[in-house]
């Protein structure tokens, strides 16, 4: 009798590494309180979910917190949500954004190590597909493959989101 395969594969075995979002701030967040907001942004990937700490009173707030994700499969999307945080209700949504993560795995697997730093890999344009508010540039710096980007929020009347991207090899995992 033939050994069927394992059905449970382990996270190290599909594991690609970790992304590392860098949430830097927003930028004229839509007021969902009196006269401003509290906001805090959700990430999703597949079935993970991360949050940010709530900034109170604030439509332009600074985070610079890094939430990171496992990454099994660069055609997932990554989606942002920003959040209005109330005590006494439902929270607000303030708008959200969809990015593909897939032209910053492609800069990655072209090892571009030794680069003189800010060296531009790639660049990705603004198109009615993606939520880019303005050119993106894929770069080296530090030794490392980065992605700064100003998402602009949909499904709500103003707003844009800061973020960097960046990859973390992890030991063991699958790798790119």
């Amino acid at each position: 009798m033939a050994e069927s395969p394992s059905p449970s594969l382990s996270l190290m075995d599909s594991l690609l590494g970790l992304l590392r979002i860098r949430i830097k701030r927003g930028v004229n967040l839509a007021v969902r309180d009196v006269r401003s907001s509290d906001p805090y942004v959700v990430v999703k990937m597949g079935r993970q979910k991360l949050k940010t700490r709530i900034i109170n009173k604030d439509v332009n707030p600074e985070w610079n917190e890094d939430l990171t994700l496992s990454v099994t499969d660069p055609n997932l999307p990554v989606k942002l949500t920003v959040y209005d945080h109330d005590t006494f209700s439902k929270d607000d949504n303030m708008g959200d954004a969809e990015i593909s993560i897939k032209a910053f795995i492609e800069a990655l697997r072209m090892n571009v190590g030794g680069l003189p730093n800010g060296t531009i890999i790639t660049r990705e344009q603004p198109t009615r597909q993606n939520c880019l508010a303005e050119e993106t540039c894929i770069s080296y710096n530090d030794g490392k493959v980065i992605q700064n980007m100003f998402l602009r929020l949909r499904n709500v009347e103003c707003g844009e989101l800061e973020i960097q991207l960046q990859w973390i090899d992890l030991p063991g995992s699958k790798g790119l």
